[in-house]
């Protein structure tokens, strides 16, 4: 009977085998058999677009991609026509998340899961500067506002539309966000409603807009999934995420792309942009050439002058530095020019300094990191940096991470700190507000000059006839 058995046995092993090969894939399996992550998200500067060298980048893009790196698959990002194309597709499993900037709402989580909390907003009900300032929503009833169709912005003016009956907006599936704030900006429409880190972000280029108050307290941002029995890419994302806020790189993309912009200059904004019509094609050509010799971007050396002297060759400070990039009398015979004063000669050694003091940064550093910190060595100088860092460290944070290193440069101007160093005192928040503005600034050149063509960015209504020239004299703007 032995040898009736043995087939048995073998049949038996067969079927169970099959059973194996015939159970469906999970959905952690899937993707990981089709070695495709498939993303749908929403074109923007909080989430995703091409950058200017052909690049895709974007905060919702960053965490992307680093989830599928932790997957080990490729990424493909997919972008639907509208917010409510990204909501139904989703809904209907059609992509295997959707990293879009959702806000999380009640009513969304009845057709969606989402994932972990990375970040949080509030609604903002935006304005034009001139026009009468609402303090309250009884004050636009009756007024042009325009929201984005099946945004968590419609749910909320629902909810007050229950309180005010006379409220009414309209909604497009037309224009995202960004294209909102524009219109409010060039006086097509009143107002619309925006999340608090795009109406940040935009404020920079359109330092006309205004914000009338929030709309609701703080609301979370996260990744939406299908509503599935099957937990197995959903429990990986948890699993990443918490990665990510264990290691604190959550934290520093949030710095990387918020960090710089909490403070809002409507006067300084409003002047670097008409500085950029009427002051830097003077001089794009000088930090073009500067850039293309030292390797740096020409954006970020026109940043840094900015921030030095506002693009005036002839400026002088009360401590004797001088020039477009105001150098100090040492910097300059250190780096071999004669004049300070020649705009050709400052921004040639002002590069070459820039250079030299981001090589000196240890090579481990990745960017954006690196740059930050050799900004705040040009200011502040690269051993009272070091003094931070070592703080920083001492501490227990990352001396190479800039969000740690910028939270400790301030302990350089108090006894009980810079009394440790080596180097000593230091205005280092100063080095703090400095990199900053460097970013802001270097961010709003990049956007600009990625868009058109950098002097045709603003109608010529709002550049002014005459701009004062360096000595003082009026002239024509170029």
């Amino acid at each position: 009977m032995r040898w009736i058995q043995l087939p048995i046995i073998g049949l038996l092993l067969c079927c169970i085998s099959s059973c194996d090969f015939m159970r469906p894939k999970t959905e952690l399996e899937r993707v990981l058999s089709k070695g495709t992550l498939v993303v749908l998200t929403r074109n923007g500067a909080t989430t995703y677009y091409e950058g200017p060298d052909g690049k895709p980048v974007g905060f919702e893009y960053e965490l992307a991609s680093r989830f599928a790196d932790h997957l080990g698959v490729k990424l493909k990002m997919v972008v639907p026509a509208s917010l409510t194309d990204i909501l139904y597709q989703i809904k209907h499993g059609r992509a295997d998340l959707a990293a879009a900037g959702l806000t999380v709402t009640d009513e969304r989580e009845k057709h969606v899961r989402f994932g972990p909390r990375y970040h949080r907003i509030t609604q903002q009900l935006v304005y034009r500067r001139g026009a009468a300032a609402p303090a309250k929503i009884e004050d636009i009833i009756g007024g042009e506002l325009l929201v984005v169709a099946g945004s968590s912005h419609v749910e909320r003016l629902r909810e007050l539309k229950q309180k005010h009956p006379e409220l009414t907006w309209e909604e497009t599936k037309e224009m995202e966000n960004e294209e909102l704030l524009t219109a409010v900006w060039e006086e097509q429409i009143e107002y619309t409603v925006a999340d608090s880190n795009e109406v940040a972000l935009t404020h920079r280029y359109y330092p006309e807009l205004e914000i009338a108050f929030d709309l609701t307290e703080e609301q979370p941002l996260a990744w939406a999934f299908p509503i599935s029995t099957d937990d197995s890419l959903y429990s990986e994302a948890v699993k990443f995420f918490n990665d990510l806020i264990d290691t604190g790189e959550l934290e520093r993309l949030v710095d990387r792309y918020y960090g710089h912009i909490d403070d809002f200059d409507y006067v300084g904004t409003r002047n670097f942009m008409l500085h950029i019509q009427t002051r830097l094609p003077r001089y794009q050509q000088l930090f073009q050439q500067a850039a293309e010799a030292t390797g740096l971007d020409w954006r970020l050396l026109a940043a840094i002058g900015y921030q030095e002297s506002h693009w005036n060759p002839n400026a002088i400070s009360p401590t004797g530095v001088r020039g477009i990039m105001m150098l100090t009398l040492d910097t300059a015979r250190h780096l071999g020019i004669s004049n300070r004063l020649d705009p050709a000669q400052s921004i040639e050694a002002a590069a070459r300094y820039m250079r030299d003091i981001r090589n000196r940064i240890p090579e481990r550093i990745e960017e954006p990191d690196r740059t930050w910190l050799a900004l705040a060595a040009y200011n502040i100088g690269t051993g009272h940096l070091e003094d931070a860092r070592r703080i920083t460290q001492r501490q227990g944070y990352d001396p190479d991470l800039w969000i740690h290193v910028k939270e400790h440069l301030p302990l350089l101007r108090k006894m009980k700190w810079y009394s440790t160093t080596k180097h000593g005192y230091a205005r280092g928040h100063e080095a703090v507000h400095y990199v900053d503005n460097v970013r802001n600034y270097y961010d709003l050149l990049v956007r600009i000059s990625e868009r058109t063509d950098l002097y045709e960015f603003f109608p010529r209504d709002i550049i002014p006839y005459h701009d004062a020239d360096d000595t003082g004299n009026l002239q024509r703007a170029i």
